[in-house]
């Protein structure tokens, strides 16, 4: 069996890899071997270019480079808020749970027990500032809630 091309073989490891390179039919794609339908970030990259630089509409740029015009909303707010890494397909956010120890859970809910006038933001950051456990409220939040239910 033959080895897959060594830059498509990189492109699928790191989730860059257009599903659909058949459907990218800009001009730049078709006449130049500098662009590659293979490269999804490059392909969103010039479809968002084509539509702010040369003022090709939303709806020829969809057409021409092979996506929905929801994903060209989607794929445009993403660049505009997180740059060139909002054009990759990989989930935002923490890659795993937030795992407190046994002992950040009896921190908070003595924390939250000697001073109940705390909102779940101000604790985080007490957590934080204290013992160096970077959480989100909600945790906080749902932790509080959840040793509420077991105390009743």
């Amino acid at each position: 069996m033959a080895q897959p091309h060594p830059k498509r073989a990189f492109l699928e490891a790191v989730g860059a890899l257009h599903a659909h390179p058949e459907q990218v039919r800009a001009f730049l794609f078709e006449s130049h071997r500098f662009f590659d339908p293979l490269d999804k970030v490059q392909v969103k990259y010039e479809m968002l270019r084509a539509n702010a630089v040369e003022g090709q509409t939303v709806v020829a740029v969809s057409e021409a480079f092979g996506f929905s015009r929801q994903t060209f909303y989607t794929t445009l707010g993403t660049f505009e808020e997180l740059g060139i890494v909002g054009l990759t397909d990989e989930k935002r956010g923490r890659r795993s749970r937030v795992k407190l120890t046994e002992g950040d859970v009896a921190w908070v809910q003595a924390l939250a027990r000697d001073t109940p006038g705390l909102s779940g933001r101000q604790i985080a950051e007490h957590l934080f500032a204290e013992r160096g456990v970077g959480v989100h409220r909600r945790t906080i939040e749902r932790l509080l809630a959840g040793a509420g239910k077991k105390n009743r």
